[in-house]
């Protein structure tokens, strides 16, 4: 598994576990890292998408809920929602990463960890989010 890969599905197992105990993007973040085992280039990028989906978490959220035009957000599951929140982050805000790139990687996490739908549903949700932002809308 690549250094990325491995620094989203850890990003995204961090956020799942702050998102089922209510905690805050920084806590824990040290035991974290210290129980996963994840390479010192692994933790930069994974501390950079966990930063950059805080510090823009209110407008990842609203655009993911605005594309999910049948689904309340908070009743997505918390791995859809969390793979969701990361690869979002990434079309929106990380112009040094193909936004194709970020709909695989969450994909291919969806399936990992998601239920058996959750890839198509990942993919369908991200690429509606990469064409409004390709439109500009």
């Amino acid at each position: 598994m690549g250094v990325r890969r491995d620094a989203r599905e850890a990003a995204v197992q961090y956020l799942y576990q702050q998102d089922i105990h209510g905690g805050s993007c920084e806590s824990g973040l040290a035991e974290f890292y210290e129980l996963r085992g994840l390479s010192p280039s692994g933790r930069k990028f994974c501390d950079e998408l966990l930063a950059g989906w805080a510090a823009h978490r209110e407008e990842v959220d609203t655009t993911i809920a605005k594309a999910s035009h049948h689904f309340d957000f908070q009743r997505l599951s918390a791995v859809d929602r969390n793979i969701l929140r990361l690869a979002c982050h990434e079309i929106l805000h990380r112009d040094d990463i193909p936004p194709a790139v970020a709909i695989n990687e969450a994909i291919e996490i969806a399936k990992k960890y998601g239920s058996e739908d959750s890839g198509r549903f990942v993919n369908g949700l991200l690429d509606a989010i990469r064409r409004q932002r390709a439109a500009g809308t």
